[in-house]
C-alpha cells in the first residue's frame, strides 16, 4: 500500500462546491448550494469569495445566486481540447472484451462513413472478414445504424439513398426496403441507446454498436460488439447490450456529455 501523501484539506472541502454547481442545472442560492456540499451557509460563503475572487465562481447581483465562474469555463474547455476519444476508447476495450468475452471494435464517422479504426480481437472470436479501415454500410451494420441514427440527415442521405436502392434491387429482406421502415428502424436505435444488426451484415453474426457522444452532443465514435449468432446475447438488455451501454455512457461522460 502506498502512503497517502498530505495535501490541503481545506482546498478538498472546498471543491465540494465547485462539483455542486458543476451538477445543477442553473445557478443556485447560497443555501441551497452549501447544503448541496454538505456545509454550513458561512463556511460555504468564506469558500466562495475566494473562488469569486479566483473567477471559479460568480454570483449575479440581482438574483444573488451563484454559478460557474469564466475560470471554470477555461479550465474545463483546456481539459476538453486535450482529450483524444479514441485514445481514451482504446485504453477501455481490453477489459470490456475481456469482460464480455466477444471481439470488440471501435469506429468513427470518415470521409467515407462509419469507419473501423481500432480491433480487439477475443481469443475465442469466430473468424470475420473485415480490416481495419473498413467503412461499414449504415443499413445492414450496427455500426452503420447507431451512425445513421445520431448524424445529421443531410450528412447521410446520399449513402442511403445508395444503399437503399442496392437493396432494393437486390431484394433483400434483413434491411428496411422503404423510407419509413429506415426511419423506425433508426428511432428504435435512439430509443434502445445503441443498435443491433443479426444475420445482415455477414451470415450467423451479430452485433451491437453503442453511440459515444462528446460535450456538445455530437456522436463520435461507436462502440463495437460483435459474434457468433450461436453464443452472442443479442438481447436488448442482455448482458452484453448492458455493459457496451455503461461503457458507452461512462465514456460520453468523460467526454463532456451531459446525458
Amino acid at each position: 500500500m502506498h502512503k497517502a501523501r498530505a495535501g490541503i484539506q481545506s482546498v478538498e472541502v472546498g471543491f465540494a462546491l465547485l462539483d455542486a454547481l458543476s451538477r445543477a442545472t442553473g445557478p443556485l442560492m447560497l443555501r441551497d448550494l452549501a447544503a448541496a456540499a454538505g456545509m454550513s451557509a458561512a463556511k460555504a460563503h468564506r469558500y466562495l469569495v475566494s473562488f469569486q475572487r479566483l473567477g471559479l465562481v460568480q454570483q449575479d447581483s440581482q438574483t444573488t445566486r451563484y454559478d460557474l465562474g469564466p475560470q471554470a469555463l477555461k479550465l474545463g474547455l483546456a481539459c476538453l481540447s486535450r482529450i483524444d476519444a479514441v485514445k481514451l476508447a482504446r485504453e477501455r476495450i481490453g477489459p470490456l472484451m475481456l469482460e464480455i468475452g466477444h471481439t470488440l471494435a471501435l469506429a468513427v464517422w470518415g470521409n467515407h462513413g462509419p469507419t473501423i479504426v481500432h480491433w480487439e480481437e477475443s481469443p475465442r472470436a469466430v473468424k470475420v472478414n473485415l480490416r481495419l479501415g473498413d467503412v461499414m454500410p449504415l443499413l445492414s451494420s450496427a455500426t452503420g445504424r447507431c451512425f445513421a441514427a445520431h448524424a445529421p440527415a443531410t450528412a447521410i442521405a446520399p449513402l442511403l439513398q445508395d444503399e437503399l436502392a442496392q437493396a432494393r434491387e437486390e431484394s433483400r429482406t434483413d434491411v428496411p426496403l422503404t423510407q419509413h421502415g429506415i426511419d423506425a428502424m433508426l428511432a428504435e436505435v435512439r430509443a434502445r441507446g445503441l443498435a443491433r444488426a443479426i444475420d445482415s451484415l455477414l451470415p450467423a453474426l451479430a452485433g451491437f454498436c453503442a453511440p459515444v457522444f462528446d460535450c456538445d452532443g455530437h456522436m463520435v465514435l461507436g462502440i463495437v460488439a460483435l459474434g457468433s449468432v450461436a453464443h452472442f446475447d443479442a438481447d436488448w438488455d442482455g448482458r452484453i447490450a448492458r455493459a457496451l451501454r455503461e461503457a458507452a455512457t461512462r465514456l460520453s461522460g468523460d467526454l463532456g456529455h451531459a446525458g
